[in-house]
């Protein structure tokens, strides 16, 4: 299959490039700057440069392919819901440029909208709309895309998706920790936050495109409820920093604009998409990892 891949030189979408070439697919990959460029041309992928928001110029990447992964997305916080409606936007655009055809669109969300403090599985909704949940954007524009007959799928991602060169919650989590001395957690810390390693989410992107199945929603969850006293724990230990509780106000003043993610309670399982897809994660889990992969 030739596979057109958004967000191609990111830490998942590079994953994702890098096991599609290993399975024997070739890649388009859309990357927006030079250094992108480069480091997608060195893996054999052929590149597509431009933006992910030039909607005429990614339908044309997606028509030319056998199959979309769409794992773009700007995480910059300060204007989340923004980039929130520009994702519904992006998704749509790859929607359309499909509609009539066979080939299957794979989008990404996340688990921790399903922050319900219970096991979620690939059945759960989200609790509320996009107007209330900014990024429950993307699932709605799935919904949209597979009312006009597209065959869409959505992975949801962990609050940790880990490995050697991550640059989400856990490297900014411990950033917080290396300025402020000190790894917090939240009263008793027995909020569960699930994990994956890169290279197991890549390999379930992979899958889908390949097998197609009945199932349409995925966790990419390997480890089901870590507790995110376990993980301050760790990043303490790597850190040699104290360990400590916080709630209330100190909480907030440690964590700011990311007590929310801080707080999550989004236990999930992957029992239906390791059935649908007899996917076995096997890489490293995330306590080990955060010892092993330079992250402290």
């Amino acid at each position: 299959m030739r596979v057109f891949v958004t967000g191609a030189s990111g830490f998942v979408g590079s994953a994702i490039v890098k096991e599609l070439l290993g399975a024997g697919h070739k890649v388009l990959g859309l990357v927006r700057s030079d250094k992108g460029a480069e480091q997608l041309a060195s893996t054999g992928a052929e590149v597509y440069r431009g933006d992910v928001n030039d909607l005429e110029f990614i339908q044309q990447g997606a028509a030319s392919c056998d199959a979309v992964i769409h794992t773009a997305f700007n995480h910059d916080f300060s204007q989340f819901k923004a980039n929130c409606e520009a994702d519904r936007k992006v998704i749509e655009a790859l929607g359309e440029a499909l509609v009539g055809t066979d080939k299957p669109l794979v989008i990404t969300s996340g688990v921790g909208l399903l922050n319900y403090g219970r096991l979620a599985t690939e059945d759960d909704v989200p609790p509320a709309a996009s107007d209330v949940i900014p990024r429950v954007a993307s699932e709605e524009a799935a919904a949209t895309v597979a009312a006009k007959g597209v065959k869409v799928y959505t992975v949801r991602l962990p609050p940790s998706v880990h490995g050697e060169g991550d640059h989400g919650f856990v490297p900014m989590i411990i950033n917080m920790a290396r300025e402020k001395g000190e790894s917090v957690y939240i009263a008793g810390g027995d909020n569960h936050w699930p994990a994956v390693h890169r290279s197991d989410a890549a390999v379930l992107y992979r899958l889908i495109v390949e097998k197609q199945p009945e199932l349409h929603v995925f966790h990419a969850v390997a480890e089901e409820c870590i507790t995110f006293r376990e993980i301050a724990e760790a990043i303490g230990e790597g850190l040699h920093l104290p360990v400590v509780s916080k709630t209330g106000d100190e909480a907030a003043a440690h964590f700011g604009w990311f007590l929310h993610f801080a707080s999550m309670n989004c236990p999930s399982s992957s029992e239906k998409t390791r059935a649908a897809l007899n996917w076995q994660p096997k890489a490293t889990g995330l306590i080990d990892d955060i010892g092993a992969a330079g992250y402290c």
